[in-house]
This record gives C-alpha cells, sequence and structure tokens, in this order.
C-alpha cells in the first residue's frame, strides 16, 4: 500500500536559506543561477504534510527548474518585505504568485508580524475604539482575532472588512507593479472567486479575498489562473498526507497530493509558452480557466 493517512514519519521540509534573505524556505536548494520560476505564496504552496508540492510537480512537468519560495500563512507583507526574496523574484523567468489571505496584513486597524504574517502584533487606535470592550491582548493570530471580531458585532467588522481588503488590493498591486518578469496569479481554493454562500467571508480562503478584489489586481499580472479544487482530490481528506496524529486536524483542512497535482496541471498550459517566450512578456492578459 503506497498511501498512508496518518503518516508515522512526519517530513523533514529540508529548511535553506538564499543569500540576501533571513527567511527559511522549504528544501531542497535550487539552483537560482540559471533560469527558473519563482513560486510565491503561503502554507499550501509550502506544501505541508505534502511529500511533493506543486512547485514541485509544476518543475517537472515544465522540465524547469521551479523554486519554492512559499512560506506558511504568508500574507503581502512578508513578500515585500524581504529584499532577498523580492531579488530572487525579480531574477526569475517568470513569477507564480499564489494570492494571500486578506487579513494576513497590517492595515489601519491592527498590525501582524513582518515575517509570520499570521500573528497579531497590536491594535491600533481606531480598532480600540471600534471595539472598546475588547481585551485585545488575548489574541496572538489574525483568525482568532477575526473570530472575536466578528463573534461581537458584525456590523462593526464590516468596517474592519473593508479596511483590509482595501490595504490587500493595494498591496498587492504595488508588489505586481514593482516586479519585472511576468506574473501568473494563482486562485488556490475550493471555490471560484465570488462564488458560493458567504464568498469572502473568513471560512472562504482565501480568507476575505472577493471576486472585485481579484479583478482589481489582474490587469497588473500577465495571466491569472483559477485553480479549483475538484470534489474527488477534496473526497481524499488527508490519503497521501504525512504528519503526526496530533496534526490531524490541521492537515484535514489542507490540499492533499490530488489537489497539488491539479494546481500543477492548471499552471502547465500558462508557464510553458511563457518560458520559451523569446522576448518581454505582456504586463497584462486574460484569465486562464474562468
Amino acid at each position: 500500500m503506497t498511501y498512508e493517512r496518518l503518516g508515522p514519519r512526519p517530513l523533514n521540509y529540508q529548511p535553506v536559506h538564499y543569500a540576501g534573505s533571513t527567511l527559511a524556505f522549504r528544501g531542497p536548494r535550487r539552483d537560482l543561477g540559471r533560469g527558473y520560476v519563482a513560486c510565491l505564496g503561503g502554507t499550501e504552496t509550502y506544501g505541508r504534510f505534502i511529500a511533493r508540492p506543486w512547485p514541485a510537480l509544476l518543475g517537472h512537468d515544465l522540465g524547469a527548474t521551479c523554486v519554492n519560495l512559499g512560506l506558511p500563512n504568508a500574507g503581502p507583507d512578508v513578500f515585500t518585505g524581504d529584499a532577498g526574496l523580492r531579488r530572487m523574484a525579480q531574477g526569475a523567468r517568470a513569477v507564480v504568485l499564489h494570492l494571500p489571505c486578506a487579513m494576513n496584513l497590517s492595515n489601519p486597524f491592527y498590525r501582524v508580524h513582518p515575517r509570520r504574517n499570521d500573528r497579531f502584533v497590536a491594535a491600533e487606535a481606531p480598532l480600540r475604539d471600534l471595539y472598546p470592550e475588547v481585551d485585545f491582548t488575548e489574541f496572538h493570530f489574525t483568525r482568532h482575532l477575526m473570530r472575536g471580531l466578528i463573534a461581537i458585532s458584525p456590523a462593526r467588522f464590516a468596517q474592519v472588512r473593508a479596511a483590509m481588503q482595501e490595504a490587500w488590493v493595494a498591496r498587492m498591486a504595488a508588489l505586481l507593479h514593482d516586479m519585472t518578469p511576468p506574473v501568473v496569479l494563482l486562485w488556490l481554493a475550493n471555490h471560484a472567486p465570488g462564488l458560493g454562500t458567504g464568498s469572502a467571508a473568513l471560512h472562504d480562503d482565501p480568507a476575505f479575498v472577493s471576486r472585485a478584489m481579484l479583478d482589481a489586481v489582474t490587469p497588473h499580472a500577465t495571466a491569472t489562473v483559477q485553480a479549483v479544487i475538484s470534489g474527488a482530490a477534496r473526497a481524499q481528506g488527508t490519503l497521501g498526507m504525512r504528519f503526526a496524529p496530533t496534526q490531524a486536524e490541521i492537515a484535514a483542512a489542507l490540499p492533499g497530493p490530488l489537489a497539488h497535482r491539479e494546481v500543477a496541471q492548471a499552471l502547465r498550459p500558462v508557464l510553458g509558452p511563457l518560458l520559451h517566450e523569446k522576448g518581454p512578456a505582456p504586463r497584462a492578459g486574460p484569465s486562464s480557466n474562468p
């Protein structure tokens, strides 16, 4: 039997550091001296509990070097704040940018950790004024904070959500504007953007990202790929994932091996032509897999 549901041997992610960056990325180390594809993203790109995440599968399919620059719970702040990461992206032949959620970034209402963007650091004055009854020292993670604020007052939380979404669009547009290589935006989710009950809500990862937000940043990229995980892939649950028994609940919320294969398959027809273009790629283009 080649699959296991509760992996007795958790993965060794072989963490590596690249020159100029303070961040630890998933290994093995890739050669940055030759043409490569930079794969930026969060937990799903990093491939937690997955032996061969989608950047590795995509590299094999394309016969190209795909550097996994995914970071657990990454948001726009870490993409823009690390000089080494920005240089690696600028030096790539192409960039795949896995779209992050909208809550893991500093905004007018609160600040997050500059490297671990899911870590809530402090409430700003507008949030303290909006929720005077809240003791913000009780919150350490953004998702926990979101749940607490929504439970207290969905009406007041609408102001926080609007600020997060506005900051996300501005930060993502600035990030894309500064990139020289062609950039392919990757929507990776169980649903299409803007579809489904309660879309752009906390439980609709990427959390709080709406179709309107995606439409706002799409013109700044070369292409957009919507990789909506199939029902068959979701039905597999944790099959083929490797994790300790205590991590079963976390693993169940993440895409499994078949979902990662679907992401690589969705990206391949878009990345292939970009890597074979001799001239600079256009900065805007139609979405793929609408």
